[in-house]
């Protein structure tokens, strides 16, 4: 299995972004979906590995696709 860094959430934000979701809320969480999936991502910096891990996860992503997309 791949490593994953911690990431900071906006650079999480604008990956997800180029993979296709959307923000559609914001608050202590953002909220994004692609109207399959609605993933949550924290405002931490960095977000803790396991936590973006599960993220990837839900968003029907491996982490290769993850990393291409940073």
């Amino acid at each position: 299995m791949p490593k994953l860094p911690g990431i900071n959430h906006l650079r999480a934000v604008n990956a997800f972004e180029k993979a296709g979701f959307r923000v559609i809320r914001q608050g202590k969480h953002i909220i994004m979906t692609n109207d399959e999936h609605i993933i949550t991502i924290p405002r931490a910096n960095p977000i803790n590995a396991y936590t973006m891990g599960g993220i990837i996860r839900d968003a029907g992503l491996t982490i290769e696709e993850f990393n291409q997309f940073l």
